[in-house]
């Protein structure tokens, strides 16, 4: 695991204020939707929220790119390196 995705797990943990689970636990292949992590829409817009403040990444709420970056852990530490290099 990539530094990066740990630093996302563990925002993931302190932006939804999600209790009884450690960066340990969240698996960075795994959906962060639905099944896998189980996060849902309004979840969406309080991570989009922390990744722009703590990376400063430009987000679309009603991309389909949006969509995938957020697929999982790994999707979104690709984005956030990828938008570190533009």
């Amino acid at each position: 695991m990539s530094p990066l995705e740990q630093e996302i797990k563990e925002l993931i943990i302190s932006a939804l204020a999600l209790e009884d689970i450690f960066p340990g636990d969240i698996d960075a292949a795994q959906p962060l939707f639905v099944e896998g992590l189980g996060l849902d829409s309004i979840d969406a817009l309080e991570l989009g929220l922390a990744l722009q403040k703590r990376y400063g990444v430009s987000l679309s709420a009603d991309s389909q790119e949006t969509r995938a970056h957020f697929k999982s852990v790994q999707a979104l530490a690709a984005f956030v390196a990828a938008s570190r290099t533009l």
